[in-house]
């Protein structure tokens, strides 16, 4: 019996919520050595000297280690299509180029020695001027890597060179940005490393709290020298990812070569403070955009010019505006369309895929510009996102940018958002607040999003096995790090096994255990491992019904299984059957398993897609913000579990809100971070945001046997120029076109008392 649909409680969450989950830090030795790392507190700089005496001389240090002591070499960027001279050391020996770059490692017997002797480790600077705006950056004048003789770590050239606006009876340019985020993990970065030797060949053995095992045992292995059968990575539980714990960073790196050099365990976490300023940055994009149409709400050309800010050190960062290249017109047909792009290496913390990775950017221009486009017209933006939607009829549709979209309605979203809302209710409540000085201003924002899920088209692995008592592991390549997977995964393999689902055990993250695996990132979690397993699960039983027609004396075409018992009888003839225990006991009989393992490769990635609608009050005298309300309507086609849905949904939509209203990272014109822990930085708290609403739509996506799209980013991508929108919309009376988010209270009071600055 199927249980696709069904909202079954995450069974990763008793544990996680009673004795708690198991953790890297958890995990270490009790003989591993503290790793602590000299982290520069210059944004740019040449180092003459390096003076690690006094700390040495401290009691229970270990050793001190630079760049030298490790012998580490200057590495261009792993992604070729980079600046190859734009080269980094794991532990930098002649310049550092971001406030918090590591310099040098201390080894210690316990974490507080660490601490006080890196604290003793003397860094001789010769300071440079460091660039930290992107614009500043693109003019070439102080260069982070002179050889490279350019701050452009990738051009991406205009997809279309013709004057796109050249038939627009309406135009409107405007400049702006979606700023700097950190990813602020519940946990942050953690790794312990152990090597061992196995008939005389090195082996490590590293924990690491990450959302891709595989990719970060082939790092290690690449970057120690060793073959990939030499390195076993484990993921324990994760704390968080949101895409910035990537395939091994600096430290990992660092932690695995002392390890092997001193022949004993080693573990490093960081802390809060470590982690805001050293773990990949998100967003970080500045646009250029322009859109034009007719009078009456038909948009005939869009252009953006998109300039991403990659941090110090180029990386998957610097290659986000190739996602936001796709995704760059949105949900609507426009006949002609540009886009452009560069991305500039400045003296800032390299920038990862933050949640979304390059298509919240992408949603966030067209939308603003789609706002701004109304308002130069004169017309309600719901009514200009409605006339210029791409149709149901009109899928699979091919964007000018190359993006094939297998399936959308997104007139129907709309529809149901305003339905559920009351929206002209809405609007005359706005127009009755500004009229009466005693409320706070109403503003509503739209945001009509789609975006691309497994962007780069990956493959999963998948497995299943019965064991002799009738129970089933399911091993899945997917990294699970708050997604669900236990509760879905073994809800696709009881729909199709019968096998009760708490007796179906899911695995994950054990790259000794799982052969392959790509990891958790864009979205892509259940249409591909799901798929997998789904698949595995399948095979499974068509093999089983060989050995079920052996037990039951039947031809294997004539047996069928009634998944909701878990057995297996002779069609018309019920009463006699056999179950999974006694198939599984007759294969190990013959010292065989019953299992089978798929590696599922998708035809072409997902588009998932939806409607956002964000309610926010404004106070007139102080222009501090409140969202009363998010109405949310997502599909990411067929859902296996709608309440793990609802949970991904308003996690995103948290984050995304936090993104228009508070969140950003900071940095002062010399490179300085002024928000390097919680008390600075805006994180939003349940206090800060208002209950979400979520409404239901499903369109199938033929591109997987599940029918499922992804979803774990799509609340972030839909929420935050929903909320950009909404803010500006409550001032828009006052002639205010545009505010920069994050829209705090100083930004949209200055807004409103200046107008004429704003338009």
């Amino acid at each position: 019996m199927s249980m696709i649909g069904t909202r079954v409680v995450r069974r990763e969450d008793p544990a996680l919520l009673t004795v708690g989950g198991s953790y890297v830090d958890d995990l270490a030795p009790e003989d591993a050595l503290h790793a602590t790392f000299v982290r520069s507190v210059m944004a740019h700089a040449d180092i003459t000297g390096i003076d690690t005496e006094e700390a040495l001389a401290l009691p229970g240090v270990v050793g001190v280690y630079t760049a030298a002591d490790l012998d580490l070499a200057a590495i261009p960027p792993a992604i070729p299509v980079l600046n190859q001279e734009m080269t980094r050391r794991w532990l930098t020996e002649d310049r550092v180029r971001y406030v918090g770059e590591p310099v040098a490692v201390v080894l210690s017997t316990s974490r507080e020695v660490g601490v006080d002797a890196a604290e003793l480790v003397f860094v001789d600077y010769e300071p440079l001027d460091a660039v930290v705006d992107m614009r500043e950056a693109l003019t070439d004048q102080l260069l982070l890597f002179p050889d490279a003789g350019t701050n452009a770590a990738i051009e991406f050239p205009s997809t279309n060179d013709a004057d796109v606006l050249a038939d627009a009876e309406v135009r409107v340019d405007r400049s702006f940005r979606n700023h700097r985020l950190t990813a602020a993990p519940l946990e942050p970065r953690a790794a312990v490393a152990s090597w061992g030797d196995a008939d005389g060949t090195p082996a490590l053995t590293q924990w690491s709290s990450t959302q891709f095992p595989h990719a970060t045992r082939d790092n290690l292995a690449k970057a120690c020298g060793v073959e990939t059968d030499q390195v076993r990575v484990i993921t324990p539980d994760v704390g968080g990812g949101f895409g910035a714990k990537g395939g091994a960073d600096p430290e990992d790196i660092v932690v695995a070569m002392l390890a092997r050099r001193i022949g004993q365990p080693v573990r490093w976490t960081e802390t809060r403070s470590e982690n805001m300023i050293g773990m990949a940055h998100g967003r970080a994009m500045e646009f250029d955009a322009s859109i034009g149409g007719t009078r009456d709400g038909l948009i005939t050309g869009y252009r953006l010019y998109a300039i991403q800010d990659s941090g110090a050190y180029p990386a998957v960062g610097a290659i986000l505006p190739t996602f936001t290249r796709s995704m760059v017109s949105g949900v609507y047909h426009i006949p002609n369309v540009s886009f452009r792009a560069t991305s500039v290496v400045t003296n800032t913390a390299p920038v990862g895929a933050y949640r979304g990775a390059g298509r919240p950017e992408a949603t966030h221009a067209i939308e603003r510009m789609i706002d701004l486009f109304a308002a130069e017209i004169g017309m309600d933006p719901a009514e200009v996102r409605r006339r210029n939607f791409i149709p149901p009829e009109a899928f699979p549709y091919v964007t000018s940018t190359g993006a094939d979209m297998d399936s959308g309605e997104y007139a129907r979203a709309m529809d149901a958002v305003m339905e559920a809302v009351d929206y002209p209710g809405l609007r005359a409540e706005q127009a009755a607040r500004r009229h009466d000085p005693t409320k706070p201003l109403l503003g509503l924002g739209w945001s009509a999003y789609v975006e691309i899920t497994n962007p780069t088209n990956m493959g999963e692995f998948g497995s299943i096995e019965v064991r002799p008592d009738g129970s089933a592991l399911v091993l899945t390549g997917s990294s699970a790090h708050g997604q669900g997977h236990h509760t879905t995964f073994a809800q696709l393999a009881h729909g199709v096994t019968g096998i009760p689902m708490d007796r179906i055990e899911v695995r994950h993250g054990d790259t000794a255990e799982v052969p392959r695996g790509g990891g958790t990132g864009g979205s892509r979690s259940l249409q591909l491992g799901g798929s997998a397993v789904l698949q595995a699960s399948e095979e499974m039983v068509a093999r089983a019904k060989d050995v079920a027609a052996d037990l039951l004396e039947a031809n294997p075409a004539d047996i069928v299984l009634d998944t909701a018992a878990g057995r297996f009888a002779v069609v018309g003839t019920p009463a006699v059957s056999t179950g999974w225990p006694e198939i599984a006991a007759r294969v190990a009989e013959a010292a065989d398993d019953l299992r089978a393992e798929v590696d599922f490769k998708p035809e072409a990635p997902t588009f998932p897609f939806g409607v956002h609608l964000s309610v926010v009050e404004v106070d007139r005298e102080t222009g501090a913000v409140t969202p009363l309300r998010h109405i949310a309507c997502d599909d990411a086609g067929v859902l296996v579990n709608p309440l793990i849905v609802d949970g991904q949904v308003h996690g995103g939509v948290a984050s995304g809100i936090a993104h228009a209203l508070m969140e950003e990272f900071v940095y002062d014109a010399a490179g300085n971070p002024q928000t390097a822990n919680f008390m600075d930085y805006g994180l939003a708290s349940a206090a800060e945001l208002p209950s979400f609403e979520r409404l239901p739509l499903e369109t199938p996506t033929p591109r997987n046997p599940i029918g499922a799209k992804g979803i774990g980013e799509s609340g972030t991508i839909g929420s935050t120029p929903a909320v950009h929108n909404a803010v500006v919309d409550a001032v828009a009376h006052l002639g205010v076109r545009h505010i920069e988010i994050p829209t705090i209270a100083q930004r949209v009071w200055t807004a409103m008392n200046n107008p004429d600055d704003h338009r």
